[in-house]
């Protein structure tokens, strides 16, 4: 079935991620976004390491010493964030102290933006510079995920506030938490499974296996419904981590349009990102979406949002009145 305005060629059912693998030698550019390691499990909830600075106050050009401790890691990701607006890209740019242990990365369009680890080698601290950029908000926050091991980890572990002078104090709660980086839009809670109701008249719906319940607990489900201008999706599955799909030109992977919903700590983070070639997604600093929804709960993960069918100020999001393949991925 081809709804007006917006058509599917056709749907593959394939693994987005080419696998799951760690990043021992650091290079962690996907994580950019969500800080969130591609490993299969979740984080935990109780940091046992801490960040600590040489100072609470900073003027832009300033450089502020930042480190991490605390027992044996093998991996770990450094950022600085506006401390109001914590799913903002990365502010400033770092320093090494260590250049065996530590390695500079471009998170977005700021470079050295974040630290990440060499190899897999156990320590037991890492200390790193930042450097305050002359745009730098009036308080930023210094946020860390560590890896124990490949399946024991902690997201964003919040670490001190530094403000510029003579500002008053962030309004808390401002430290970061295990759970997912949120996105640019409002987000509430489905109350209920989705329904197959419409599918076929008003809906174009993907389902696995084919007209399955789309809230039984073995179904897989996939729906586009236009609404004016823009289209309204649903996406469930049983997935303890993730459900996603992409637009592709062609039956390859690479150069697609995706869309994840991510289980981080059971909250869902739902995101955008553009796949290059057979890599991991490559999650976007701004997010598309609007009405973001999404529940888990009885063995499912459900998330609906609303985009627009044409989207030109956002660079790798296809418009949505042309056909294309489709990838179904979970994990």
């Amino acid at each position: 079935m081809e709804l007006p305005g917006f058509a599917v060629a056709v749907w593959m059912f394939v693994c987005l991620y080419a696998s799951v693998v760690g990043y021992p030698n650091g290079k962690v550019r996907e994580a950019c976004t969500s800080m969130v390691p591609c490993h299969g499990s979740s984080p935990q909830l109780s940091p046992e390491h801490t960040i600590t600075v040489n100072g609470t106050e900073f003027k832009p050009g300033d450089n502020i010493e930042v480190h991490l401790s605390g027992p044996d890691f093998e991996g770990f990701f450094i950022q600085a964030r506006d401390a109001e607006h914590l799913d903002s890209p990365a502010v400033g740019s770092f320093v090494l102290a260590d250049r065996r242990r530590s390695q500079l990365l471009t998170c977005g369009r700021t470079k050295n933006s974040a630290v990440s680890h060499t190899n897999k080698v156990k320590k037991k601290d890492i200390k790193v510079y930042w450097i305050a950029p002359g745009d730098a908000p009036k308080h930023v926050q210094f946020l860390a995920t560590v890896v124990k091991k490949y399946r024991i980890f902690w997201v964003k572990i919040p670490g001190p506030i530094v403000s510029q002078p003579d500002v008053l104090s962030p309004t808390p709660p401002l430290h970061a938490t295990s759970e997912a980086v949120s996105t640019s839009h409002p987000v509430s809670y489905i109350s209920k499974p989705f329904s197959a109701s419409g599918c076929g008249v008003m809906k174009f719906c993907i389902r696995n296996p084919p007209h399955c319940d789309p809230g039984s607990a073995s179904c897989f489900f996939l729906s586009f419904q236009q609404e004016e201008s823009s289209v309204f999706i649903e996406m469930s599955g049983p997935s303890e981590g993730y459900l996603a799909f992409a637009f592709s030109h062609d039956q390859w992977m690479g150069g697609d349009d995706a869309y994840l919903c991510v289980n981080e700590d059971h909250r869902i983070h739902v995101s955008t990102a553009h796949l290059k070639e057979r890599s991991h997604p490559l999650l976007d600093s701004e997010n598309a979406l609007e009405d973001v929804s999404w529940r888990l709960a009885d063995g499912l993960l459900q998330c609906s949002f609303r985009r627009s069918i044409r989207l030109p100020a956002y660079k790798g999001r296809f418009n949505l009145d042309s056909s294309y393949y489709i990838f179904l991925a979970d994990g």
